[in-house]
C-alpha cells in the first residue's frame, strides 16, 4: 500500500507540482522528489518499504538514496527489525542539515526573519522594530536586504546554505508577480518587492519569492495541526490588520486570482469606524491590534509607540489585564465578540475542522479564548459547530515569517537533484 501524501499539497506549494517525466533526468528528478517527500511526510522507513510504498524497483530506491545520501539530505537512522527472522535493516530519515529556507515578514511594527533547516529546525531568528508605515517602500527594502545578506553571511559560515527566500506582506500579492499590489495598512501600493531585493542583494542572492502573510502563516499552522489529524482550517492572524489563510483538505485555498483570504475587510459594522482599506466597519477595525490599542489605552500612552518592539508593548498591556486594569479587561471583551462574530460567519461559509487564532491573540489567549468559544457555539448554525474547534496558535508572531521559511525549502522537495549543486555554490562564496 502506498504511503497517505497528504497535506504535500500545502508543503509542496510550488505550484507546478512535482517534477513531470519528461525524459530521463526529470524523470530522475521525479524519483527523488517522490522519496524525498514521503520521507518528509510519513518519516523514516527502511529502503524495502521505501520502494513497497512508492511502487518503484528496489535497485532504484537503493540509487536514489545513495544520491539523497551524497547531497546530504537524508541520512541512515536506527536499525528497524521485523520479528526475528531475516537481517535487520536500516531506516533512511530526512538529514538536511546543510540547506535551509528563509522567510521574511513586513508587519506594520517589525521586520522578522527566519530560517529554518530540512528538518524543521530554526537555525537563525531575527526580530527588529520598524514603522514600516512610516517609512518609505525603498527604505524598507534596503533594511530587508540588509537583513538578508547579513544572515546568509552567517548561515554560510556555520556550513548551512539558504536555497531560498520568502517575503511574507499583508496586502494582496498578485500570483507570481512579487509585487504587493495594495497594503493599506502600511500604505503600499504596487511595490516590487522580489525585483528591488534581487537589485540589492546582487547576481549571487539566492531565489527570491514573496505570498501574503496570513496564506504563509497557515502553511505554518497547518504542519502543527496535521498531526493532530486536521486538514481544514482556517488561520486568523492578529495584527494591524486581520488576515486569513483557508487550508481545505490539506491544500491552500488561493482563489481564482490568489485573493482568498482577505477576510479582515468583511463588512460587519456598517455604521463603525473607517479601515484602512477605505471602507467603513470593516472585522479588523473591531478585533486588529489597533482595535485593541484604542480601547484599551489613550493615544499618547507608550503601548502606542511604533518604535517600542511590539511584544514588550503587548507583555505591557498584558500586565495590566493582570492586574485588573478596567480598561485592558473591557477591551478584550469586546475582541473576544467581534472574533466570535467573525469567525462564526466563516465556519457557516466553509464549516472548518479548526480556525486557529494567530499573531496578538496568542498573547491574551487565556482572557479571549472561553468567551470566543462560547459566542461562537451560540452563533454557528450547525449542531456542535459543526465540529470546529477554536485553538489558539502555538507559533505567535513568528507563523508568517515561518511558513515563508518553509516554502522556500519547497525548492528543495521540487528538485533535489539541484540540491547539492547549490549548496556547493554556496559554500565556495
Amino acid at each position: 500500500m502506498k504511503a497517505d501524501l497528504r497535506g504535500a499539497g500545502v508543503r509542496d506549494l510550488g505550484r507546478a507540482g512535482a517534477p513531470r517525466a519528461g525524459d530521463r533526468a526529470s524523470l530522475r528528478r521525479s524519483n527523488l522528489s517522490l522519496v524525498l517527500r514521503l520521507l518528509r511526510d510519513a518519516g523514516p522507513r527502511p529502503r524495502t518499504r521505501i520502494a513497497a510504498e512508492t511502487g518503484l524497483p528496489k535497485a532504484t530506491i537503493t540509487n536514489l538514496v545513495a544520491e539523497l545520501m551524497e547531497s546530504g539530505l537524508v541520512r541512515e537512522g536506527e536499525t528497524e527489525r521485523h520479528g526475528s527472522v531475516g537481517r535487520p535493516s536500516r531506516t533512511v530519515e530526512i538529514d538536511g542539515r546543510t540547506v535551509c529556507g528563509i522567510g521574511v515578514e513586513i508587519n506594520v511594527a517589525y521586520l522578522s526573519l527566519i530560517a529554518i533547516d530540512l528538518r524543521g529546525e530554526t537555525v537563525l531568528r531575527h526580530r527588529t522594530p520598524l514603522d514600516t508605515r512610516g517609512t518609505e517602500p525603498a527604505a524598507v527594502l534596503d533594511q530587508m536586504a540588509q537583513a538578508i545578506g547579513e544572515a546568509r553571511t552567517t548561515l554560510i559560515a556555520q556550513g548551512v546554505t539558504p536555497v531560498a527566500v520568502t517575503v511574507a506582506a499583508p496586502g494582496v500579492i498578485k500570483i507570481g508577480s512579487g509585487v504587493v499590489s495594495y497594503a493599506p495598512n502600511i500604505g503600499w501600493q504596487d511595490v516590487a518587492v522580489t525585483e528591488g531585493l534581487r537589485a540589492r542583494l546582487g547576481p549571487g542572492a539566492p531565489p527570491i519569492g514573496l505570498e501574503n502573510d496570513a496564506k504563509l502563516g497557515a502553511i505554518a499552522e497547518y504542519l502543527v495541526a496535521a498531526s493532530a489529524d486536521i486538514h481544514d482550517l482556517i488561520y486568523v492572524t492578529g495584527e494591524t490588520g486581520v488576515g486569513g489563510g483557508i487550508i481545505s483538505d490539506g491544500r491552500l485555498l488561493q482563489g481564482s486570482a490568489g485573493f482568498a483570504g482577505e477576510i479582515g475587510h468583511m463588512p460587519l459594522d456598517p455604521g463603525g469606524l473607517p479601515c484602512a482599506c477605505g471602507r467603513v466597519g470593516c472585522w479588523e477595525t473591531l478585533v486588529g491590534l489597533t482595535a485593541l490599542l484604542r480601547q484599551a489605552a489613550p493615544p499618547h500612552d507608550p503601548v502606542h509607540d511604533p518604535t517600542v518592539d511590539l511584544e514588550q508593548r503587548l507583555t505591557k498591556l498584558r500586565r495590566r489585564a493582570d492586574t485588573g486594569d478596567a480598561a485592558t479587561l473591557a477591551a478584550l471583551e469586546r475582541i473576544a465578540d467581534g472574533l466570535a462574530l467573525g469567525v462564526a460567519l466563516l465556519a457557516d461559509v466553509l464549516n472548518p475542522r479548526a480556525v486557529v487564532l494567530g499573531g496578538y491573540f496568542t498573547h491574551f489567549g487565556d482572557y479571549l479564548i472561553d468567551r470566543v468559544r462560547a459566542e461562537f457555539s451560540a452563533r454557528v448554525m450547525a449542531p456542535e459547530a459543526g465540529g470546529c474547534e477554536i485553538m489558539l496558535s502555538s507559533l505567535g508572531f513568528s507563523a508568517a515569517a515561518r511558513g515563508g521559511a518553509y516554502l522556500a525549502l519547497d525548492r528543495v522537495y521540487q528538485d533535489p537533484s539541484g540540491t547539492a549543486s547549490s549548496v556547493g555554490a554556496g559554500l565556495m562564496e
